[in-house]
């Protein structure tokens, strides 16, 4: 029995692998490419093509609030990412490190619970917790501060994650071979511990910016007057009909996230390689 050759070989298996591959890829990029050119289509109907055109870029250009929604999207997603990726391993050292500590639990599972928590129910009840902060304060009013509240402890949760993961991973001997050699704990973490787990603080900072800018749901709940964001500016659109204008801005958006990516790829990959003719040199050396 277990010399019988089987219909289906090897061969069969790779290729079949390689369809569900391809057809994953096609599924989730074919999408992207037809919205990309699309946008350069000069029929006001989104999917009839009418010819090459650059026109709805120039109408982006003179587009006051799809502009402005941009300008406040981008503004919130870089404060979002920025302070998702401090918290976030600050909440994980200490999940990381300091394994028993009082309401370790209760802390671990407040962190991930925006993870599974419906955006829904974060954004309804932090819109309650605001409103009677306001009429007891004064303030927030309702508008770029709130949403990144919002989009903040989302991202803390994201961060966390991911940089949990990086801490789980290294080597504590190095840390303390730094401290027996005389460098006090916070030259270890800067020297050490920082560059060991900058690829995932560089991972954070992008999953959490980009969550951020394409967040709906709690900035629906958190924005205010004067304070609509670009996701918020294509979905009101959306119920009265799209135009190309809208594939124009997400072809721009499309076009930077890729080449944020693609660079920050390329510099942890450097980063890398350097770290492990680095550390290759060094075991040499020794």
């Amino acid at each position: 029995m277990s010399g019988r050759r089987t219909v289906f070989g090897p061969g069969f298996a790779r290729g079949l692998s390689r369809a569900w591959l391809a057809g994953g890829y096609l599924f989730l990029y074919v999408p992207i490419l037809a919205l990309i050119i699309y946008s350069f289509n000069d029929s006001p109907i989104p999917n009839a093509w009418a010819g090459f055109t650059l026109k709805w870029y120039v109408r982006l250009a003179g587009d006051g609030e799809m502009l402005s929604g941009l300008w406040l999207s981008l503004k919130i997603a870089f404060l979002t990412a920025c302070g998702s990726v401090v918290l976030g391993t600050l909440a994980a050292f200490a999940l990381v490190r300091y394994r028993r500590f009082g309401g370790r639990t209760l802390f671990s599972g407040m962190v991930n619970a925006p993870l599974v928590m419906p955006e829904v129910i974060i954004g309804l009840s932090l819109l309650l917790m605001l409103v009677s902060v306001q009429r007891l304060l004064g303030f927030p009013d309702r508008g770029l501060v709130t949403i990144w509240f919002g989009h903040l402890l989302l991202g803390m949760a994201y961060a966390t994650v991911v940089v949990q993961a990086r801490l789980r991973e290294l080597n504590p001997q190095l840390e303390e071979a730094a401290m027996d050699l005389g460098a006090r704990p916070h030259q270890v973490f800067v020297l050490v511990t920082l560059p060991m787990i900058a690829q995932s603080l560089v991972s954070a900072w992008l999953l959490t910016f980009t969550l951020s800018l394409d967040d709906v749901v709690l900035s629906a709940f958190l924005s205010g007057p004067g304070s609509t964001t670009m996701p918020l500016v294509i979905f009101s659109r959306a119920r009265l009909g799209l135009n190309p204008s809208v594939n124009a801005v997400a072809t721009v958006i499309i076009v930077l996230v890729a080449i944020a990516t693609v660079v920050a790829s390329y510099l942890i990959m450097r980063a890398e390689r350097e770290r492990q003719r680095a550390m290759a040199q060094a075991a040499r050396g020794g």
